[in-house]
């Protein structure tokens, strides 16, 4: 199974970005699949997940009511629309599923077993 992120670019503080992330092949369905960040410096953290079976989701605080994460089954996609871009919000953004099923959502990185390479956001103030 392989992850790839696209979307990634520069943006105005304001502005918006969608990014994509495309499996190899189908565990959308089984799978949660999350989007984590990470900046210079700082460890990476949770943004925003989807599961799988459900479509059941959960987002960070600081993206809550800004981004929001979306699956389409038949293109193997998982999607972050983000809004209202935040300088604060420039890092790699990576994507990656957790293929243990879970009586919630694992918001800790260690919980998920495949990654992709990532992809830069940068947001100018």
């Amino acid at each position: 199974v392989q992850y790839a992120e696209s979307g990634g670019g520069l943006a105005q503080a304001g502005g918006s970005l969608r990014l994509s992330c495309s499996v190899s092949d189908n565990p959308l369905r089984r799978y949660t699949v999350a989007w984590f960040r990470q900046a210079p410096g700082q460890e990476r953290e949770f943004v925003a997940a989807i599961r799988g079976n459900t479509g059941d989701t959960d987002y960070s605080d600081s993206v809550q009511g800004r981004f929001t994460i979306s699956k389409d089954n038949a293109r193997n996609t998982v999607y972050l629309q983000m809004d209202s871009l935040k300088p604060e919000d420039t890092a790699a953004y990576y994507c990656a599923a957790d293929s243990t099923i879970r009586p919630s959502i694992m918001r800790d990185r260690r919980g998920y077993d495949y990654w992709g390479q990532g992809t830069q956001v940068t947001v100018s103030s």
